[in-house]
């Protein structure tokens, strides 16, 4: 059941901590496609994700099909996409700018679909937003391949869709929502990896595979995905999407704060500025509806 009014704190802190491990995951996609490629890649993470734990975590007790329709869009197809995007040429950092679209894209759908309506401030939060995106894409060194940007846009569909579907699952575990979403995705990204990658180029590609490349399958697997998508569906669950959908849009934040820490890129004053109005957009997303009205009075 969905709560009125403002997010409580204790869920704002866990929005703020899924964030900051899903920015610093762009840095870790990175690492993870210099000894793999993205289809045998997305499919081990989701492979790690499931097992064990399915042996051991009940299937939510949940439709198969909202099931289904779930792990294929927030965890198959947005991946698969994603990686793919980023192998193709598109920079990790702009990719973690451009598949925050995902947050308009969900409040579109959950207006359209359920009857959702954003107020005032945060249709005015979520254009402050984007305006520190459109900061950063105007100052990207490498603008990426068309077919990549095509791609990355592609994932932020597709994780809307997943955020529409997860709010008519119900009080599911969430925990056994990602263990089994992920064992939903691996059976397409399996069969997917040997028809399009090969079974000899995963051979090679298992043989090959050093501490680094493990290490990023691991951590893709277990608190990106485990963690992060169990809490991030809880959240959807609990709150309307325009309230959760946009605390995504600081994970180019986070993410160009661990490249510049792992990686040793610049951080020049636009930067600044761009996280400064996502920030912003963000506080005003997240203003109560009787603090929007008192404001509202005062000017």
């Amino acid at each position: 059941m969905q709560q009125a009014g403002p997010m409580r704190l204790r869920d704002v802190a866990l929005a703020l901590l899924v964030v900051t491990i899903w920015g610093a995951n762009f840095v870790v996609i990175e690492v993870g496609l210099r000894g793999m490629p993205p289809l045998f890649f997305t499919t081990l993470r989701f492979l790690f994700a499931a097992l064990p734990l399915a042996l051991f975590v009940r299937r939510p007790q949940v439709p198969f099909h909202l099931l289904a329709a779930w792990g294929l869009a927030q965890f198959a197809v947005q991946f698969f996409l994603l990686f793919t995007g980023i192998a193709l040429g598109m920079p990790p950092g702009l990719a973690s700018l451009v598949i925050q679209l995902q947050a308009f894209f969900t409040i579109g759908l959950a207006r359209v679909l359920l009857g959702e309506h954003a107020r005032a401030n945060q249709l005015l939060g979520a254009a402050i937003a984007l305006a520190g995106m459109g900061v950063v894409a105007a100052h990207m060194d490498q603008p990426g391949t068309l077919l990549g940007l095509a791609l990355v846009i592609a994932s932020g569909v597709s994780w809307a869709c997943a955020n529409i579907v997860v709010k008519r699952v119900g009080r599911a575990d969430a925990l056994g929502l990602a263990v089994w979403g992920s064992v939903v995705a691996c059976v397409p990204l399996a069969v997917a990896t040997v028809a399009v990658e090969g079974w000899p180029a995963v051979h090679a590609t298992l043989r090959g595979m050093g501490w680094a490349s493990w290490a990023a399958v691991l951590f893709q697997s277990y608190p990106n995905t485990l963690l992060g998508f169990g809490v991030w569906s809880l959240l959807m669950r609990r709150y309307t999407a325009a309230q959760v959908a946009p605390y995504s849009l600081l994970v180019p934040v986070v993410g160009m704060g661990c490249a510049a820490l792992v990686l040793g890129e610049p951080l020049p004053g636009w930067k600044f500025v761009a996280g400064a109005l996502v920030l912003g957009g963000l506080a005003l997303n997240q203003l109560p509806p009787g603090v929007v009205r008192r404001l509202a009075r005062a000017g």
